[in-house]
């Protein structure tokens, strides 16, 4: 069953790891996607997904978007117009940032983190939502956290910051934006197998990762797909009364002991 038939979703960093399966699973789901990227090629390799899903019969297009400019997702968003306006926004794209202990830290390390994913989620959020507003047809904005973002990880402080930082402000603005039937909505990936874990900050496929995995129940890392499944989740009508929710997918590990 399509789940997302006549809906249009704008994905940022939708080009490669995590964004680049949502998108696929959108639009596999009957969705016009909007790819928004500062890249179209994929980190993975092989053709870009937007190309990939217009080859299949799909409706989609990218645009270059560096999320800590504003313009560019008002820009990102402006573009689903051309297949009847925004009814999804997920904002994914960010990165690892420094691995560095707080007394080491540079604080432009830690600003061009928050800028980024933090930042980057504030202008996506009130691009798609002030375009949700004006159309009133309700809609879905899915926040990217990650469980850093529900549990403080030494090393990394500025990324659990700015994924906390993610979670509170989909609570909040789930509030704001609730009675005009827009929902939002935080997910929290665990350790997920993408470019982002086996390259930017190493754990699949090392000594230390082989051990991480065994303290998770389901005994795997995730695969970007895992992810996609629940954004497709709360895109859908199937979600119409999930709003300020945190959904964790990482196997079971944060819970459990």
């Amino acid at each position: 069953m399509a789940l997302l038939t006549d809906k249009t979703a704008v994905v940022t960093g939708g080009a490669s790891g995590l964004g680049r399966a949502v998108a696929e699973l959108f639009a596999d789901h009957g969705a016009a996607v909007v790819v928004a990227d500062l890249r179209s090629e994929p980190r993975e390799g092989g053709a870009p997904i937007h190309e990939r899903i217009a080859d299949q019969g799909g409706d989609a297009a990218f645009v270059e978007c560096d999320v800590t400019r504003y313009e560019d997702c008002v820009d990102a968003v402006a573009a689903a117009e051309e297949f009847g306006g925004i009814d999804v926004m997920v904002n994914n794209a960010g990165i690892v940032g420094p691995q560095t202990p707080l007394v080491d830290l540079d604080f432009d390390e830690y600003q061009t983190l928050m800028e980024v994913n933090l930042r980057g989620v504030f202008h996506g959020s009130k691009a798609a939502a002030i375009a949700m507003l004006e159309q009133g047809n309700g809609g879905s904005i899915i926040n990217m956290s990650s469980v850093a973002g529900m549990q403080g990880y030494g090393g990394i402080t500025p990324y659990s910051a700015a994924k906390g930082g993610v979670r509170l402000f989909s609570y909040a603005l789930a509030s704001e934006l609730g009675p005009d039937d827009i929902r939002v909505n935080a997910v929290h990936p665990g350790v997920i197998e993408t470019a982002m874990t086996t390259e930017d900050s190493p754990t699949v496929g090392t000594e230390e990762g082989e051990k991480l995995k065994q303290t998770i129940p389901l005994r795997r890392f995730g695969q970007p797909e895992d992810v996609a499944g629940v954004c497709g989740f709360l895109a859908s009508d199937l979600a119409s009364y999930v709003t300020a929710e945190s959904i964790v997918v990482d196997g079971g590990n944060l819970n459990s002991a």
